[in-house]
């Protein structure tokens, strides 16, 4: 299905939005028992791995895991969608706790894209009963997201007849999430055929879970080493029973993880976002709220509202394409993850600046989020690798595609734009033809191999395409006569002029900051990319800001 498409709920994979919430509402009762704001500080301030909280998260009284587990193997079958709204919550209240608990979800996705029939049953059965942390070992000291350098080894053992009846593994693992706790970690090491996925079990001789590490932020989660030394596996713990696979089933579980490390970021910048909100509601200065005074709303809140309205935007399309069955989703992955999780970590900074002294202050909790979201720009592929990724494809399609790829786009926001002018789409049409034409000229004058360049065209894509699925969102609210289109459809606006300014300002700075082209080339790829109508973009956003404010802060 295209990216814009909608599917009826019966076509796609995942609960039906009333089970959702079910899931949604267990988790604010599991909250208010078991993670108040008290409980979170202690646990950040005792730098506390809350084991017993995450092992009754499991239990068959609340079983938060059932969402990720297929219905066969004793779960409830939830689809991306589904896990990116418990993710998105439990960050909200967390991200230390939220950080553990995906981990167990991360180290079963090797077994759900790869396991045998029989594997399933038997790992994600122990998942689904609540007794097994869960752990995810892929990341080396010199191995994070370049598998290719992955020196951990699975040697066959074979028996007199030459069958293999097991594997001695050997290597050490870095920064493994849950992994000085889990019960069983899926594990990747280099066979003589490549790279192939490995159940390891607590407890096996010669395999040794490392003293958890002191952390910046999310103190509530376990970061540990792992040490594997003549580790035997049986041979009917490679996952999916044939060697040499690995490389392509972590691509796989990619696509999937990191758009729920973009949910992880989300929930964690929203939550911070709404300290400030409130915040300002209450602190006068100057004879009248924070809330009144245009210095604060739109510097540190309203763009940042906007941002986190337009990351969920994109993900929701992305997770309904991952719930319709499309597999190979990693740069879209990539982009949901650079973008929410950058986002976020701004949320989260300017909301400090919001709260001034008390922004420094544990119990007003920003600073704590400040320091636990940083870590979503680096976890499951830093911001930089995101950029290599999504430049790297979306140049390549682009010049396959001869321009279609974002040419389409434009296209699309140009026929929405003359039913639908108040959206913005007018706009991402103009920034998504800039966009082309710009990774053309990169193209053209070998500008590519530059890697900043690259970083400039990562950006510059990355905006269009979030903007894009703003844009969509805005007229599907405007389409359902929604109570909420108003507030999407103006942020639409606000953020059609951030696309369009990141755009003009790249591609300005890809030709000039080049040093390789005289003024006359750059105002010729200025008249190309139209940036006069880019700058017009700008038409009524202090305007708009007020009106966002309006509604963020209740102000009549």
């Amino acid at each position: 299905m295209s990216a814009g498409a909608t599917e009826k709920q019966q076509d796609l994979a995942g609960l039906d939005p009333e089970s959702r919430q079910i899931v949604l509402d267990t988790l604010q009762l599991v909250r208010k028992r078991l993670l108040p704001k008290e409980k979170i500080l202690e646990l950040d301030k005792k730098e506390e791995f809350p084991e017993d909280i995450i092992r009754e998260m499991m239990s068959p009284d609340i079983g938060l895991q059932l969402l990720f587990i297929p219905e066969e193997y004793g779960g409830i079958g939830g689809g991306a969608r589904d896990s990116c709204a418990l993710t998105r919550d439990l960050a909200n209240i967390c991200l230390g706790v939220a950080t553990a608990f995906f981990a167990i979800q991360l180290g079963a996705d090797p077994i759900m894209f790869a396991g045998t029939e029989e594997q399933k049953q038997k790992w994600l059965g122990k998942i689904a009963q609540g007794n097994c942390l869960v752990a995810y070992a892929v990341t080396e000291a010199e191995a994070g997201s370049n598998l290719a350098t992955l020196k951990t080894k699975a040697e066959p053992v074979k028996d007199d007849s030459g069958q293999i009846t097991g594997y001695i593994i050997n290597g050490t693992k870095q920064f493994i999430s849950n992994g000085g706790y889990a019960d069983f970690l899926t594990v990747l090491a280099r066979t003589p055929e490549g790279p192939s996925f490995f159940i390891v079990e607590k407890g096996m001789e010669g395999f040794h879970q490392g003293k958890g590490e002191k952390k910046h932020g999310i103190r509530a989660s376990n970061t540990s080493p792992l040490t594997f030394t003549d580790v035997l596996v049986p041979a009917e713990n490679l996952l999916g029973g044939e060697p040499g696979n690995g490389l392509k089933q972590a691509n796989m579980v990619f696509g999937h993880t990191r758009l729920m490390v973009a949910s992880l970021g989300l929930g964690a910048g929203e939550s911070a976002l709404e300290i400030a909100i409130r915040y300002a509601k209450e602190r006068i200065q100057f004879g009248s709220p924070l809330s009144e005074k245009q210095g604060y709303t739109h510097k540190l809140v309203v763009p940042n509202a906007v941002r986190l309205e337009a990351a969920p935007a994109y993900m929701e399309e992305q997770a309904t394409r991952l719930d319709a069955g499309e597999k190979d989703l990693q740069v879209e992955g990539s982009i949901a993850k650079y973008f929410a999780t950058e986002a976020a970590n701004r949320a989260a900074e300017d909301a400090i600046q919001a709260l001034g002294g008390y922004g420094y202050i544990a119990e007003y909790e920003v600073e704590k989020i400040k320091r636990d979201v940083k870590i979503t720009c680096i976890y499951e592929g830093t911001s930089e690798i995101q950029q290599n990724i999504i430049s790297m494809f979306r140049w390549r399609t682009t010049v396959k595609s001869n321009g279609e790829y974002y040419g389409a786009m434009a296209a699309e926001m140009e026929e929405t734009h003359t039913s639908l002018q108040e959206i913005g789409a007018g706009t991402y049409a103009r920034a998504a033809r800039a966009l082309n034409e710009t990774i053309l000229f990169a193209h053209s004058n070998k500008l590519t191999k530059q890697q900043y360049i690259m970083f400039c065209l990562a950006d510059m894509m990355t905006h269009v395409e979030v903007g894009v699925s703003m844009a969509r969102k805005a007229k599907t609210l405007i389409q359902e006569d929604s109570p909420g289109a108003r507030k999407i459809v103006i942020m639409s606006r606000i953020f059609a002029s951030e696309v369009a300014e990141l755009v003009a300002g790249n591609a300005m700075k890809i030709v000039m900051g080049s040093g390789l082209f005289d003024e006359q080339t750059a105002s010729e790829l200025k008249t190309k990319i139209g940036y006069e109508g880019l700058i017009a973009g700008y038409s009524g956003l202090i305007q708009d800001m007020d009106a966002v404010a309006d509604m963020l802060f209740d102000r009549g």
